[in-house]
């Protein structure tokens, strides 16, 4: 974990200027009360919104790295935010619990070997009153992506997502020698799942390939437009095959009540179901609003 190490070497003056946007009610309760989970060695910092250390007791050299770097938190937070709101779902799909936790919402980050560049972030809502004292209640949310220096996702984001689904899928077999017993017993979902995912990644990144990694609305045709949902349609097919044998092997583990793995199962269902998620409303969604505009202007 060097989440601290790499974005102590980060320059506010050296980062792009994030353009003001809008955001809801929701949305503005999550960044007034968003906690950042920061690493550094073998520690796990909790900062509060005003980067308090939460826990554990803070020692000279993160009480230093606050001080010296609460601008660049400050960014961070609010390029977390505007990310969520205009790349995923997660807190949209995820609003009751948050709203019922008054907007706090946890983000743990983990650098992605990129000098404090690229960022993977486990997201997740508590309690305010029992954060502290009852901190493994927390509730996953889900997980996102964040690239500090472009802001603008290639491919809306599903590359990132796609990647990060295999290997999710292989550390949840490395998981399995250690935390499932007798996983022998249930070779043929992990080969089917593993099927799957290899099928979403390799037909994914393919036809992600033939895209244009960024749309411009104002100069796609309406069969520009109907043409490219339709091979992201594609890739959420995937996706959704993929969530129907995670689902049903999650089942049968709950009904042979292997708790002591299923959980992990269950959360790498919730990334495949925010996919989905994120594919019909942000994408698939809003692309088909687009073509319906196309066909209103030429009606």
């Amino acid at each position: 974990m060097n989440e601290v190490e790499e974005l102590s070497k980060l320059d506010l003056a050296g980062l792009p200027h994030l353009k003001p946007l809008l955001l809801d009610d929701l949305y503005q309760s999550v960044s007034k009360n968003l906690h950042l989970e920061l690493g550094r060695g073998p520690v796990l910092y909790l900062l509060s919104p005003s980067f308090s250390v939460l826990n554990p007791t803070a020692d000279e050299g993160i009480t230093d790295f606050i001080t010296r770097k609460e601008a660049v938190l400050d960014y961070l937070k609010e390029a977390i935010v505007q990310n969520l709101a205009v790349y995923s779902v997660l807190i949209d799909i995820s609003s009751y619990f948050i709203e019922q936790n008054n907007g706090l919402v946890l983000a743990r980050l983990r650098e992605r070997d990129s000098e404090g560049r690229r960022f993977e972030i486990k997201f997740y809502t508590h309690s305010p009153k029992e954060l502290l004292t009852c901190y493994e209640d927390k509730i996953y949310i889900g997980r996102d992506f964040l690239d500090l220096f472009s802001p603008n996702r290639k491919y809306f984001g599903v590359k990132d997502s796609v990647v990060s689904l295999k290997a999710q899928f292989e550390r949840l077999c490395e998981r399995a020698g250690a935390k499932l017993k007798k996983a022998q017993e249930f070779g043929s979902y992990f080969q089917e799942i593993g099927d799957s995912v290899n099928e979403l990644h390799n037909e994914g990144l393919l036809i992600l390939q033939s895209l244009p990694p960024h749309l411009d609305f104002a100069k796609l045709s309406g069969k520009d437009l109907i043409d490219i949902n339709a091979q992201y349609r594609t890739i959420n097919h995937y996706v959704v095959e993929l969530h129907d044998t995670i689902a049903e092997f999650e089942s049968l583990l709950r009904f042979k009540e292997r708790s002591d793995f299923v959980r992990y199962v269950t959360k790498y269902k919730k990334d495949v179901t925010n996919l989905i998620s994120y594919f019909n409303i942000k994408i698939n969604g809003v692309i088909a609003q687009r073509i319906r505009l196309c066909k209103a202007k030429h009606s």
